[in-house]
């Protein structure tokens, strides 16, 4: 399939058993980002081989633009209404599933987009399965107005949580802030880690210039690790899963 020779091995094997459980017939959200890019190219290859009859709502303008080039069908959600499945990447896998999403500025629709589906399968490498949350920078987009006062609310929210000493960063793309699909801009907090992460979504969601949080929690039904020789590993949230035992392969960001 398309461009396998410069794909990621483990990030292709994840793709591909994510693409077999689509059926005919089937309302998708396709995910934003690398893996995610991934995904969409095999889900392209298996509708033209098989003639597949799917519609698919995209979680950025990216991803819809790519999907699109390459022959797949792409509605508004509205349109679509409720999905069957979405898949999606992530920048963080914890062992209960909780995830951390926003690397590429598009957490926003891609939650919207998960709340609308029946299930919520994401792809990754082995290298962003972790035993806590939070290494990655979490991102939140805010909207423009008051955005320093916005600033200064997070920072006393994570002050609150004894995250204090944390930087709380303007995302930006070049010398400008980066914008998001939605107008808006993002703040990305160096936490390290994060003890409470429902604690933390509580708190940041309360805030009145916060438009949405990277901490997906309780969304993922199923998290398919693909590994560098093209086998994977299911994390599925109602099975037993030693989620712990892949995260320590996962000192796999040199994998």
């Amino acid at each position: 399939m398309a461009h396998e020779s410069q794909t990621d091995p483990a990030k292709l094997a994840a793709a591909r058993a994510a693409v077999a459980l689509v059926q005919n017939g089937m309302k998708l959200g396709l995910g934003t980002g690398s893996t995610a890019s991934i995904m969409v190219r095999e889900l392209a290859a298996r509708v033209r081989a098989e003639g597949l009859s799917l519609r698919c709502a995209a979680t950025s303008r990216a991803t819809c633009e790519l999907a699109e080039s390459l022959g797949l069908s792409v509605e508004s959600l509205d349109e679509i209404g409720w999905l069957d499945m979405t898949i999606d990447g992530a920048d963080e896998v914890d062992p209960d599933l909780h995830l951390i999403k926003g690397g590429g500025g598009a957490h926003l629709r891609e939650k919207i987009v998960a709340a609308a589906s029946r299930r919520m399968v994401v792809i990754a490498d082995p290298g962003k399965v972790v035993e806590q949350l939070g290494a990655f920078p979490l991102p939140v987009e805010v909207v423009r107005f008051g955005f320093e006062i916005t600033r200064a609310l997070i920072r006393r929210a994570l002050q609150d949580l004894d995250l204090g000493d944390c930087d709380v960063l303007h995302r930006l793309r070049g010398s400008d802030p980066w914008v998001t699909d939605e107008g808006n801009w993002i703040v990305d907090l160096h936490l390290g880690c994060i003890p409470d992460p429902v604690a933390l979504a509580r708190s940041l969601a309360v805030i009145p210039g916060v438009v949405e949080h990277g901490l997906f929690l309780g969304m993922c039904h199923l998290a398919i690790i693909g590994k560098p020789d093209g086998t994977v590993v299911r994390l599925d949230r109602n099975a037993d899963v030693d989620a712990d035992m892949l995260a320590h392969e996962g000192d796999a960001h040199e994998l």
